[in-house]
């Protein structure tokens, strides 16, 4: 089970009152980030099974993952919180539940019988030291996808990669082509932080990644393996353009669907704008989790989540009942699931109507030798963060060795390992 530990400044004295201003009936206010057109498309499944229960929706969507949290948090620990709110399935969420600003989501779980179906890792993270489920898992995210343009590969005469040396070898011959950007990248801090954990369970493999992220081992930071992901990863910089400065992840993946660019790193969210623009995974795009030669690939799995604050009772209200059976059924998991790209939370769903990539993903998510935890569930914010700003930085800093690199991620790991 997962404990409720202290990963940001809320005062465990903060409480809802009784007066707080919330929905009457089932209208339902929902907090989320989606705003991109397939995400747009996801979370209309979710709006429209929810109205045709007899729900009245009401969208709240604001851009931007870390600044839509921000606003969540304020919201609910200022006492003006919303029916629902989307939040990342891990650590982000155990001081809501610390201050008892959660309500129990036993029932809707019971109901709809999800928690004995899906992931164990979901499982652990959505449960609590007290027993009780405080957040609803609506899909999973895997993160460390590789996107492709088959014409521009074609065009280069360069074959789909299956290990990092195919990938090279396929950028270098787009780049010598001259015809796509090689890589596309959002260089962003979120974005660079997530491409350098996909090198590190790709490259490094799973083992080095646990050691880094969950044990917190310096001496594994300080390993020629961990160089070598440090290596791999900068040199990415190399097949990428000069206007991905601050780029938003969804205008990089354009690039790849419009033929701009041949490669882009990104989680399965991606694929759902590739699948608004009409297109079809293995016609005009691929998808790959890049291995080491024998067969194996590892899949970092992470969750979108839905949380339900207190509003003044000892649980959910009348729209929170309905909204949480609702996304929680099959076939909203399914309908939602196929519009965003990602692959339903739930195992006993029929997944025959997902597309090959989703296909892949649903395989990876059910092999507990591929699956891999993400940092959400291994991490406090803090670290997250540090890590993203460190490759953020390492990426912007040609001057930047890599030896500076490895003796600043030392130090964020000392700092880390301090705090538990």
């Amino acid at each position: 089970m997962r404990h409720s530990v202290s990963a940001f400044a809320i005062s465990t004295a903060l409480s809802l009152t009784a007066g707080a201003a919330f929905a009457e009936g089932t209208e339902a206010e929902v907090m989320h980030w989606w705003v991109s057109a397939g995400e747009s498309a996801a979370i209309k499944q979710v709006a429209d099974a929810y109205t045709a229960a007899g729900g009245v929706w009401k969208d709240n969507a604001i851009a931007g993952g870390e600044v839509a949290i921000a606003n969540i948090i304020s919201r609910i620990t200022g006492g003006d919180a919303p029916t629902a709110a989307q939040m990342p399935l891990g650590k982000q969420i155990d001081d809501l539940v610390a201050s008892g600003l959660l309500a129990p989501l036993d029932g809707p779980g019971a109901e709809t019988g999800f928690l004995d179906n899906i992931p164990e890792v979901f499982k652990e993270a959505v449960t609590y030291d007290d027993g009780h489920v405080y957040a609803l898992p609506i899909n999973n995210h895997g993160h460390n996808w590789v996107w492709f343009n088959k014409s521009v590969l074609d065009a280069a005469g360069a074959k789909e990669p299956v290990t990092w040396d195919d990938l090279f070898a396929a950028l270098d011959a787009i780049k010598a082509k001259g015809n796509a950007i090689p890589l596309a990248v959002g260089a962003q801090p979120w974005q660079l932080g997530q491409t350098f954990w996909t090198v590190l369970v790709t490259e490094g493999g799973a083992d080095l990644y646990y050691k880094v992220n969950r044990d917190l081992d310096v001496e594994a930071v300080k390993s020629p393996e961990f160089r070598k992901v440090v290596e791999t990863f900068i040199k990415l910089r190399d097949y990428s353009d000069e206007g991905s400065a601050n780029r938003e992840w969804n205008v990089a993946a354009n690039m790849v669907i419009t033929g701009q660019a041949g490669f882009h790193f990104m989680g399965d969210w991606a694929k759902g704008e590739y699948l608004a623009a009409g297109q079809t995974p293995g016609v005009e795009f691929g998808c790959q989790l890049l291995g080491n030669g024998d067969g194996h690939q590892n899949f970092i799995v992470a969750s979108d989540a839905f949380i339900f604050p207190l509003d003044g009772a000892d649980g959910l209200n009348e729209a929170q009942t309905l909204l949480a059976t609702t996304m929680m059924s099959k076939e909203v998991q399914v309908a939602f699931n196929a519009k965003k790209g990602s692959v339903p939370a739930r195992l006993d769903v029929d997944m025959a109507s997902l597309d090959a990539c989703s296909q892949e993903g649903v395989a990876a998510l059910q092999d507990p030798n591929q699956r891999i935890a993400a940092t959400d569930f291994l991490n406090t914010p803090d670290y997250i963060g540090a890590e993203r700003d460190l490759a953020a930085t390492f990426w912007a800093d040609p001057a930047m060795t890599v030896d500076q690199f490895i003796e600043a991620y030392v130090a964020l790991v000392e700092t880390e390992a301090s705090m538990r």
